[in-house]
């Protein structure tokens, strides 16, 4: 996905902040595999938020999701879906590219929200952090939904515009606009390096 600063979406940004690299996790969500024919086009923009967060002493935390037996642990999204990540699986496995360091954590999870049913939210208090940078797949279901389960915790969230992606662009935008209006601040990657001082 590109830089989506347009014009169609700059009327619902309404408020610019940028995180505090004291206060603040980036979760990159869901790389893995089985995503891989979303996640590439972002692939360059997400090891370049990971490595401008690790700069800056950024806690980083990779979500995993996946399913023993998604018909008993999947709940709705198995009604919906029918089918998903095989816990296990090489699908489940994040990519090989992505910069992971054996003292980033990884949460595996079932549900679109990075909270829902983990320990995430514990972590984060007992590090004292109350901001999140979200970056992955997909914009629109589990980045989205992170993302409004933050906001309703009292996380302060910021919202990589070009380093989420879903089907297509229609969705991303739709997503990225709710997300503006009511939930995230929205940034892009090169804003993200430029308020750390990492261009």
């Amino acid at each position: 996905m590109k830089e989506n600063n347009s014009q169609d979406i700059q009327k619902y940004i309404l408020r610019r902040r940028y995180p505090n690299p004291f206060r603040s996790a980036l979760l990159v969500i869901d790389m893995q595999n089985y995503f891989l024919p979303i996640a590439d086009s972002i692939m360059d923009n997400v090891i370049s938020v990971i490595t401008t967060c690790r700069e800056q002493g950024i806690k980083v935390i990779y979500t995993r999701h996946g399913h023993k037996d998604i018909a008993t642990d999947g709940g709705m999204l198995w009604q919906w879906w029918g089918e998903s990540v095989i816990y296990g699986s090489n699908d489940w496995s994040l990519f090989g590219s992505l910069p992971v360091q054996n003292n980033d954590l990884i949460i595996d999870k079932k549900r679109y929200s990075a909270f829902h049913g983990t320990k995430l939210s514990l972590y984060l208090q007992a590090l004292g952090l109350n901001e999140i940078i979200i970056t992955g797949v997909l914009t629109n279901c589990c980045c989205e939904t992170t993302a409004r389960d933050a906001f309703i915790r009292d996380y302060r969230v910021f919202f990589m515009s070009d380093a989420t992606a879903t089907i297509n662009q229609d969705l991303h935008l739709s997503s990225l606009k709710n997300l503006a209006f009511g939930f995230a601040y929205l940034l892009s990657t090169n804003e993200l390096m430029d308020c750390f001082g990492s261009n």
